[in-house]
């Protein structure tokens, strides 16, 4: 691969031919990881994200709306001048859009009404017909998407359902794209994946073909609160479903396409904890992705802490599309705040304000010359169990705990303790949280989740360096609001 500044480079390598795609469809799949680093400061694991709205269409979908078709084509159950048919919650109807574009074909698509309008915009854009039906039905109800979708192919002619929940294309192509994908990009060091569960042909796929690489590589699948597939993967018992706001994962039904064997654990989240999430990712990350991105990212933070995953491990996590389709719900303020996922007086609330709250006293810090005697003297004088290290310049080391004290001492018997230096002890852990004394007080509440302190800093100017200005910990946040 051309590394960026090399394009500016005269003395750069050209190919031979012009780098040119013959369609859209080529550019779909090879999307990249991402370490992920803010919102997964404190967990010792490695964080990678799959960021799928780098396809085309902005989703993971984009994956299955061309093989859908061609499947079709090649079994003749559509020809030309056909129209595809898809109860979608609208990613899967972009992906075959998309392709019947290229292809020659008419498209209608079915959707639930909590889905967002700017999801209906997009199809619309893409010459579809949109039809929305209600939500809270069952899924035999003849209202429900799935049963409005079935009745519209047996009234057109020439006409297909592409049938993504029990269509094994959606599967297969999973198995051939996917995870091979994720595979080679992880040179094959993956421990854990991360996804989350609706129609079941992803995590089915990419689990199927992570196992036959690998047998002992986890997958987990992230299930919002309301969805009847935790439930029924440990119990075997379909239970009632119930709403949520979440988009495009969870389901009231069991979709064909699960294969249950490949997968390994499930985690549920609720709606609140995933929309902030999905905040985050983007005022912390730069990564500008959905309601379902943020279920998968809190879904696997839980798991990693549960389990508490060294750094050895490595953890890819499947963000599955672009947030641009929910500017109008999880990126509303309004909207978050109707639906009681903001507190109103929240949202102008900063960690400054909780810092200012909180007190004028002493900011007790370690300096990394310091002896590890001293360093545990300053924390009983200030009945503390961690403090901040900085180095020479006061810029932001890490963090000592009295836990890697202790395990320093009991590793190093008879050492001088008056002598030894914290940095030369190896004390100091570098994997500490950080907030901008800016940072919203909404996004903190997800941030505790899997921390138990969060250092507030500043950027030293004309530097890449940090400036502790602060420490926030979950008593002074529940404090804090408490005496609101």
């Amino acid at each position: 691969m051309v590394a960026k500044d090399d394009f500016s480079s005269p003395a750069m390598d050209l190919p031979a031919e012009p780098q040119i795609y013959d369609d859209i469809l080529g550019t779909m799949g090879d999307t990249p990881l991402v370490r992920l680093n803010r919102v997964a400061r404190g967990v010792r694991a490695q964080m990678i994200a799959k960021v799928e709205y780098f396809n085309p269409g902005g989703s993971v979908k984009d994956r299955i709306g061309i093989t859908i078709i061609e499947d079709a084509e090649r079994n003749g159950t559509l020809k030309p001048g056909g129209t595809v048919v898809e109860a979608t919650s609208g990613n899967t109807g972009v992906g075959l859009a998309i392709a019947a574009i290229l292809k020659g074909y008419k498209t209608v698509f079915v959707m639930p009404d909590k889905m967002s309008e700017e999801k209906i915009r997009v199809l619309r854009a893409y010459g579809a017909r949109v039809v929305v039906t209600p939500t809270n039905v069952e899924p035999e109800d003849p209202r429900s998407y799935y049963s409005v979708a079935k009745q519209i192919v047996a009234e057109t002619p020439n006409s297909i359902l592409a049938n993504q929940y029990h269509n094994p294309v959606n599967t297969q192509t999973h198995v051939d794209s996917t995870g091979p994908e994720i595979w080679w990009q992880t040179a094959g060091k993956i421990d854990v994946f991360v996804c989350g569960m609706g129609t079941g042909g992803t995590i089915t796929g990419v689990g199927r073909y992570l196992k036959s690489m690998n047998p002992k590589i986890q997958i987990v699948g992230v299930d919002p609160i309301g969805s009847i597939l935790h439930d029924y993967f440990y119990t075997g018992k379909m239970t009632e479903a119930h709403s949520y706001k979440v988009e495009g994962i969870g389901e009231d039904f069991i979709p064909s396409n699960y294969d249950f064997t490949v997968i390994d654990d499930m985690v549920r989240v609720n709606d609140k904890e995933s929309l902030l999430m999905t905040r985050r990712l983007v005022r912390e990350e730069g990564m500008f992705v959905g309601g379902s991105s943020g279920a998968a990212i809190a879904g696997a933070l839980r798991y990693v802490a549960e389990r508490d995953l060294g750094a050895d491990k490595m953890v890819v996590v499947l963000l599955p599309d672009s947030g641009s389709r929910y500017l109008s719900k999880v990126f509303d303020d309004n909207w978050m705040r109707e639906n009681r996922f903001l507190e109103s007086d929240w949202v102008e609330t900063r960690v400054s304000t909780v810092l200012e709250r909180k007190g004028q006293r002493e900011l007790v810090l370690a300096r990394c010359k310091e002896p590890v005697g001293e360093v545990i003297a300053k924390m009983k004088s200030g009945d503390v169990s961690q403090l901040p290290v900085v180095g020479e310049r006061d810029q932001l080391l890490g963090i000592v705990t009295e836990v890697g004290l202790l395990s320093y001492l009991l590793s190093q018997p008879g050492s001088d303790s008056s002598k030894v230096a914290i940095e030369d002890a190896g004390v100091i852990d570098s994997n500490v949280y950080t907030l901008n004394p800016e940072t919203p007080i909404e996004s903190v509440m997800s941030v505790f989740g899997t921390n138990d302190i969060a250092l507030v800093t500043e950027q030293v100017t004309g530097s890449d360096d940090k400036r502790v200005v602060g420490i926030l910990t979950k008593i002074d946040l529940l404090d804090f609001l408490t005496k609101r």
